[in-house]
């Protein structure tokens, strides 16, 4: 299977799960596809990657889409998470706190889907974790992971690598999509 990203992280991630199945990166096959995420839904820019993706390889692949959503603003930023300001992560992250100020409620939750496509079938699976944005916090991790505050009252960038890898929605989505794809291969 070819994972429609060149993503290392997220490609180990992938693997450590997967168990008895050889997933590969874009870049093992010198692929370089640049492609446009303007579905307006993580399932969507997911499917949207998958099957491009398989129209050049004519393999099985891969394909994922995550990012944050806040309650009070109707799940704002959603799929324009990594691209709603044209900013590096710090101005974006003081962005979303200012922008909350005005709410009590700041709850918020990360979501990731990950699709599998072989040219006919589509198998998805999901993840999402809840929590509330908060001041930043913590070293750890990328992206909102420092404003993100978990239900044990820790935000993402205060865990460990191995301990955030245990409770992300990429993680969950991944153990979704490998309990539905190990039922698929069944039959």
């Amino acid at each position: 299977m070819i994972f429609a990203s060149n993503n290392n992280d997220k490609l180990k991630e992938l693997q450590d799960i997967f168990k008895g199945y050889e997933i590969t990166s874009l870049k093992k096959f010198n692929i370089e596809i640049d492609i446009e995420e303007d579905q307006d839904s993580f399932y969507g820019n997911a499917l949207k990657k998958a099957k491009e993706v398989y129209d050049v390889t004519k393999g099985e692949v891969i394909a994922d889409d995550s990012g944050l959503s806040i309650d009070i603003l109707d799940g704002w930023p959603g799929v324009l998470t990594n691209r709603f300001l044209d900013a590096n992560w710090e101005f974006k992250k003081d962005y979303i706190i200012r922008k909350l100020d005005e709410y009590s409620d700041k709850r918020a939750s990360f979501i990731c889907v990950l699709v599998y496509y072989n040219g006919k079938d589509i198998i998805t699976g999901m993840g999402e974790v809840k929590g509330c944005i908060v001041e930043s916090r913590g070293e750890n991790g990328f992206g909102f992971d420092s404003i993100f505050e978990l239900e044990n009252g820790k935000t993402l960038a205060e865990l460990s690598s191995r301990e955030k890898n245990k409770c992300s929605a990429r993680y969950l989505a991944i153990k979704d999509l490998y309990k539905k794809l190990s039922d698929y291969y069944k039959y």
